[in-house]
């Protein structure tokens, strides 16, 4: 008897485990987005075919795809925020998937998903038409989910000659892990590096990503890895796709054969290596085969190691100037999050001639015309030199203090003690005997009892008070110079 009901027991859970991993795998969203008609500038033919491609191996990777083709700048948004709401609706165990494909820009340290009506006449036209990645990140981030992969084929040439000039190439670096954990971030080319649209039907990146992610039990980064290979082949060295990743868990596209080989766990822990370690396990090697191992890598440490061991053509100097751009886009990066003239005129020092140079110098003209408020302080208190910082109240970490909403304290109102009699009042039954003439005794009155009104109800008004606030804040013309924090750091503050 307890034989048979421990096997029961085993089937039914084994039915459970069958059904709740089919629940987890229904839970994949998927949002495909190709962009190919723009309207002011030639239109790009590959945007469309990738889409349809991506979204028929999502569909057969088990996701529910929503697809949409040459939107505008309100029904990319649009899109975005239904793609959200979805995400809720299916629940926190939910893998969001959102894949683009068309123009990208970035403009003064922030990218930019670019919608076909954009007809840009300056930069500061970009941020009024276009879509801020960031944005797009932190309404994904908002919802709760399992983890959010976002792949971007966006990293084409800027087609505005407008701004072609003065923009910098490609898209910024982004870093993943100063937002939430659980994100998964893929360019199609290397940060301020150009993509190409390719010859064939798809693009380099869509190709190879369409073959890695087809494969069986393959884990979400060892496929990126073998697409930067392979774009990085297909292009000569021209291109080399690049992720960002703050997964705390593991996803495979397309689940093992085995069928008792889980499709999602924990993240396996990858150990660092350093470059004198990568220097030991690429001595030796043939050019070739330690060219396709640092790629694949794709990490600092392994293309340091590889410079200082190989020189020769085409890899010595392809690998020279990945490293050199990488370099220069995390040192921008960092300049951009500090937001100070020091860190521009640092990054300036540095990279002299760069194509980031007139964006690094206006966004320095930017800051030194902003409006201070140590002068004001100064003036109002000449002990205080001009260099030093404004003296701001313990009170005013609260907030602007306005006088009409202080609490005047009470006052202090002495009672007026009774004069004595001169002869006392005549003894009545039950009170004490009276005291001695002589001795000096002082009464209070008490208060008079409150007296009943049965006229008609009074209005009471109640007094109006006067003041003047002054509060103190960083902020300038609405928007103000300080981030607003947020999940991913933006520069909104700026106006143009």
């Amino acid at each position: 008897m307890f034989r048979h009901a421990f096997r029961a027991a085993l089937v039914a859970g084994g039915l459970l485990a069958g059904l709740s991993s089919a629940m987890a795998e229904s839970s994949r969203l998927a949002l495909v987005i190709g962009q190919s008609a723009y309207r002011s500038v030639t239109p790009l033919p590959n945007p469309a075919n990738d889409a349809k491609a991506m979204a028929k191996m999502l569909g057969e990777a088990g996701f529910d795809v929503t697809t949409a083709a040459d939107l505008s700048q309100r029904d990319l948004n649009r899109e975005v925020g239904d793609f959200a709401a979805k995400i809720a609706s299916k629940g926190p165990d939910t893998v969001a998937l959102v894949f683009y494909a068309g123009h990208g820009l970035q403009i003064d340290g922030e990218n930019y998903l670019v919608p076909v009506d954009v007809d840009p006449r300056r930069e500061a036209d970009i941020p009024l038409q276009a879509v801020r990645l960031n944005d797009l990140l932190n309404t994904l981030n908002a919802v709760p989910s399992r983890m959010r992969i976002l792949l971007l084929d966006a990293c084409r040439n800027n087609p505005f000659p407008a701004i072609n000039q003065s923009a910098g190439r490609g898209l910024a670096l982004l870093d993943t892990k100063s937002g939430a954990p659980g994100t998964f971030l893929s360019y199609s080319t290397s940060p301020g590096a150009e993509a190409e649209d390719g010859s064939g039907d798809n693009s380099p990146y869509t190709t190879a990503l369409l073959q890695a992610a087809r494969e069986p039990g393959l884990p979400i980064e060892e496929a990126f890895k073998r697409v930067r290979v392979a774009v990085n082949k297909a292009t000569e060295g021209r291109q080399t796709p690049w992720d960002s990743s703050s997964l705390t868990e593991d996803f495979r596209f397309v689940a093992a054969n085995d069928p008792s080989a889980a499709n999602a766990g924990p993240r396996p822990v990858v150990v660092k290596r350093s470059v004198d370690e990568w220097k030991r396990s690429l001595q030796g090697k043939p050019i070739e085969t330690a060219n396709e191992i640092i790629v694949g890598d794709g990490s600092v440490e392994a293309y340091e190691a590889f410079v200082t061991l190989y020189t020769a053509a085409p890899y010595g100097p392809q690998a020279r100037q990945w490293l050199d751009l990488h370099n220069r886009m995390a040192a921008w990066n960092e300049a951009v999050l500090i937001n100070t003239v020091a860190s521009y005129q640092g990054f300036l020092d540095r990279y002299p001639e760069s194509d980031l140079t007139p964006t690094a110098r206006k966004l320095i003209e930017r800051l030194r015309n902003r409006p201070v408020m140590t002068p004001v302080v100064a003036a109002a208190n000449p002990a205080i030199p001009v260099s030093a910082p404004p003296i701001v109240p313990a009170t005013a970490a609260a907030g602007p203090i306005c006088p009409c909403s202080q609490t005047p304290p009470p006052k202090r109102v002495e009672e007026k003690p009774v004069r004595k009699r001169d002869v006392d009042p005549p003894k009545r039954a039950g009170r004490p005997t009276r005291r001695d003439p002589g001795d000096d005794v002082v009464v209070y009155a008490p208060p008079p009892p409150p007296r009943e009104y049965y006229g008609p109800p009074v209005r009471v008004v109640p007094p109006v008070g006067i003041g003047i606030g002054i509060g103190i804040g960083g902020g300038y013309g609405g928007g103000g110079y300080g981030r607003v924090p947020q999940t991913y750091p933006t520069r909104r503050g700026y106006g143009y």
